[in-house]
C-alpha cells in the first residue's frame, strides 16, 4: 500500500464519491476494500485530521474519499465534524455513501435526514446488518427505499458483502429529486428562506443556511470566502433568537422515531453468542478494573519489554552499535577526514549515529509493537471498552477516555504519543494532552534508567515518584481545562461494536500504513533535530546553556553542578539526562536526598527535541515555545519544593 500526503484530493473530470458516517461503521474497511492499492493521505488544511482518497478497483474514472467520523453535521462539536461539514461544502462532491451501523439505525437515519439537504446524489450502506441480524434486529430495506426515494444496500464490509452492488448502484445514480425531505416549522423555514437569499455564489444553500442559523460562529469562515460583511452581519443577527438547534433537533429526531417504527422490528434472542457471554463479563462493573490491567499489562510486556526491551537492544547495540556506525564512521574518517561534515553524519549528535540511529534502533520497534498492539485492540472491539471505562476519570481533568492511549503509549515513546493526540475530539482536549504528555510521562528509555537509580532506594521512593506523576498529571490537567477557553464542545459517544477475533490482514495493513507514514513524516524531524544540535555544539550554544543552568541546579535544586550537563543532554534524549544522574551517583556524587530530587525533576523536565519539534508540528510555535518554557519552570520548582521537603523531613 502506497500513500502520499499533502495532495489535492478532489480530482477534476473524475466522479468524487465520498464515504460519510459515525465513528465506527465500517468507513475504513468499505474504502480498504473498493479502492487500488495506491491511495492518497492528506491533512485537511490547517489541521491535523486526515482524510483518505483513491481510485475505485472497478472504475478508473473515479476517486473515493473517506472522511472522518461525525454524528451531526449542521451544528458540530468536534474538529472531525468541522472538517467532514467544510468538505462537503467547500469541495466538488458528485456522490456520497452513507454508510450506516445496522445496529445503530437511529443514529445513521439522524444523519441521513441532514445529508439530504445538501442535494446530491446519495446511497446509503446498512452495514454489518448480519450482526444486526444476530441482536434480533430486522431491517425493511425496501420500506426505507420507499420513504426516502434513495437505495439502502446492505453489506459487511470485512467480507465485501454487499460492496459491488453498492458501487454499481452510486456509480449510476444521478437524480435527487423524488428525495424525503423534512419540513421544519413554518417560522423556521421562513428564516431558512432569508439566510438562502443572502448565500449568492453558495452551492448547497439550504443546507448552509441551516447550519448558519445553528452553528454561526463555526461556518463563519466559509461565509467569509464569498460574502461582503454586511450580508455575514445579517446572516449573523438572523442566527440569534430562539434556540433554533432545539427545534431542529426535535424536528429531526420526531421524524427518525416515525420512521424506524416503519422499518425495524425487533425478534427475541434465546440463546447469546459467545463473543456476547465474554462482552457481558468486559461490561461488568467488577471486572472493569482486572481487564484494564491485564489489557496494560499486555501493552506493556509487548511493546514495553519486547518492543522498547529485547527489540531496541538488539538494534541499537548489535545492529547500530556494533556492525552499522563503526563501519560508517571508519569510512567517513578514512575518507572525509575529522571535520564538520564528518561531525554532522557520524558525530556525537550525528545524522546516522544519533538522528538515524534514534530513528529506527529505537523508536522503530517502540512505534511497531505499539501499532500492532493499537490495531488489535481497535479490530477486536475492545478499544472502544477501554475508552468507555476511564472516561470519567478523564473527565475530571478535562479529557475524554480516549486520552488513555497516548497515555499509555507515553510510557513507550512520548513523541509518538504526541501524535496520537490526534485522536482526541477537539482542540482543548488534544493541547491539555500534549502538554501533559511531556510535562509528566517518561518514555520508556527513560524509565529504565530512572527505576534503576530508585531501586536501591526502597519500595516508598519508588511508590512516591509514581504518586508524584500521577498527582501533577492531575492538577495541570484540572488547571490547563480551567485556563483554555474554547467555543468547541466535546461529545463523547462512544460505539461499542461486537467483540471480534482481528483479521491479521487488518491488522499488518494499518500497521504498515503507519510505519510507512512515520518514516515519511517523523524521521525528517530528527535529522532536523540532530542538524541543530551539531551547530549548537560548534557555536557554543550548549556551554551557554550550561552556564545558565548551574545556578539554579546548584542553589534551588541543591544538586551539584556537574547535574547541569545531565538536564541539557535531557533535552536531547530523554534517557540521556537520566543517564547524566546515573552516572553522577555511580561517582558517589549524589546523596541519598539529592537523588530523589533528580529523579522527580528530570522526569518532569522539558521533552526530548524530537517531541518539541513534534509538538511544535503538531500544536504549532506559540504552544511549543510557551508549553518548552512552562515546564521547565514547574520541573524546577517541584525539585525545589521535594528539596525543601527532604530537607525538613
Amino acid at each position: 500500500m502506497h500513500h502520499e500526503h499533502h495532495k489535492c484530493i478532489i480530482e477534476t473530470g473524475k466522479i468524487n464519491i465520498v464515504l460519510v458516517g459515525n465513528p465506527n461503521v465500517g468507513k475504513s474497511a468499505i474504502f480498504n476494500q473498493v479502492s487500488v492499492k495506491k491511495a492518497t493521505v492528506s491533512n485537511y488544511p490547517g489541521t491535523t485530521v486526515e482524510i483518505f482518497s483513491s481510485r475505485i478497483k472497478t472504475f478508473e474514472n473515479s476517486v473515493i474519499i473517506d472522511t472522518p467520523g461525525v454524528y451531526n453535521l449542521f451544528k458540530v462539536g468536534s474538529e472531525d465534524e468541522k472538517v467532514t461539514r467544510e468538505f462537503l461544502l467547500k469541495y466538488d462532491v458528485d456522490r456520497i455513501v452513507l454508510v450506516i451501523d445496522s445496529k445503530n439505525l437511529e443514529r445513521g437515519i439522524y444523519l441521513l435526514l441532514q445529508l439530504l439537504e445538501l442535494e446530491v446524489p446519495i446511497v446509503v450502506s446498512l452495514n454489518m446488518f448480519d450482526e444486526a441480524s444476530r441482536r434480533g434486529i430486522d431491517i425493511d430495506e425496501k420500506k426505507l427505499e420507499e420513504i426516502f426515494g434513495i437505495k439502502f444496500i446492505k453489506t459487511i464490509a470485512t467480507e465485501g458483502y454487499g460492496l459491488k452492488s453498492l458501487i454499481d448502484t452510486i456509480m449510476k445514480i444521478k437524480d435527487t429529486s423524488k428525495r424525503f425531505m423534512i419540513k421544519y416549522p413554518e417560522e423556521f423555514e421562513t428564516k431558512i428562506k432569508e439566510v438562502e437569499e443572502l448565500l449568492v455564489g453558495f452551492k448547497h444553500r439550504r443546507f448552509l443556511a441551516i447550519c448558519c442559523l445553528l452553528d454561526f460562529e463555526n461556518i463563519k469562515n466559509i461565509l467569509e470566502e464569498k460574502l461582503d460583511s454586511n450580508k455575514i452581519k445579517k446572516i449573523e443577527e438572523l442566527s440569534k433568537g430562539k434556540d433554533y438547534d432545539i427545534i431542529v433537533y426535535n424536528t429531526l429526531r420526531k421524524n427518525v422515531n416515525r420512521i424506524l417504527k416503519q422499518v425495524v422490528k425487533k425478534r427475541k434472542i434465546e440463546h447469546k453468542s459467545l463473543s456476547e457471554k465474554i462482552d457481558s463479563y468486559l461490561l461488568h462493573p467488577v471486572y472493569i478494573i482486572p481487564t484494564i490491567f491485564l489489557t496494560l499489562l499486555f501493552l506493556y510486556y509487548f511493546v514495553g519489554v519486547f518492543g522498547a526491551g529485547i527489540l531496541v537492544d538488539f538494534l541499537e547495540e548489535d545492529i547500530f552499535g556494533e556492525k552499522i556506525n563503526p563501519y560508517v564512521t571508519e569510512l567517513f574518517k578514512k575518507y572525509i577526514g575529522n571535520n564538520i561534515i564528518t561531525d554532522l553524519f557520524v558525530g556525537e549528535y550525528g545524522i546516522i549515529t544519533f538522528a538515524l540511529t534514534y530513528a529506527f534502533s529505537i523508536i522503530l520497534p517502540v512505534v511497531t509493537t505499539f501499532f500492532i498492539a493499537f490495531s488489535i485492540l481497535e479490530d477486536s472491539g475492545y478499544l472502544p471498552r477501554l475508552v468507555s471505562y476511564l472516561h470519567i476519570l478523564f473527565k475530571k481533568i478535562g479529557l475524554s477516555g480516549k486520552a488513555i492511549i497516548p497515555t499509555a503509549l507515553g510510557f513507550g515513546c512520548v513523541t509518538m504519543a504526541t501524535i496520537t493526540t490526534r485522536t482526541l475530539s477537539t482542540k482543548k482536549e488534544r493541547k491539555i494532552l500534549t502538554f501533559l504528555l511531556a510535562l509528566t510521562i517518561p518514555c520508556s528509555a527513560q524509565q529504565a534508567v530512572i527505576l534503576a537509580l530508585i531501586i536501591g532506594l526502597g519500595f516508598k521512593v519508588l511508590v512516591g515518584w509514581m504518586l508524584t506523576i500521577i498527582l501533577v498529571y492531575s492538577f495541570f490537567g484540572y488547571v490547563l481545562s480551567k485556563l483554555i477557553r474554547t467555543e468547541e464542545r466535546s461529545y463523547f459517544i462512544y460505539d461499542l461494536p461486537p467483540l471480534r477475533l482481528p483479521l491479521i490482514s487488518n491488522v499488518l495493513l494499518k500497521t504498515y500504513l503507519r510505519l510507512k507514514w512515520y518514516i515519511t513524516e517523523v524521521v525528517p524531524l530528527y535529522i532536523l533535530a540532530s542538524i541543530i544540535l551539531v551547530l549548537f555544539d560548534k557555536v557554543g550554544v550548549l556551554n551557554v546553556l550550561y552556564e545558565i543552568l548551574s545556578p539554579i541546579v546548584v542553589g534551588w535544586l541543591n544538586l551539584p553542578k556537574e547535574a547541569a550537563l545531565a538536564f541539557i543532554l535531557g533535552f536531547l534524549r530523554r534517557d540521556y539526562g537520566a543517564a547524566g544522574f546515573f552516572a553522577l551517583n555511580e561517582k558517589g556524587l549524589l546523596t541519598e536526598e539529592q537523588l530523589i530530587v533528580s529523579v522527580v525533576t528530570i522526569t518532569l523536565f522539558v521533552p526530548c527535541i524530537a517531541n518539541f519539534l513534534m509538538i511544535i508540528k503538531e500544536r504549532g510555535k506559540l504552544f511549543g515555545i510557551v508549553a518548552f518554557l512552562s515546564i521547565i519552570t514547574i520541573a524546577f520548582i517541584i525539585g525545589g519544593i521535594v528539596n525543601l521537603i527532604l530537607k525538613v523531613i
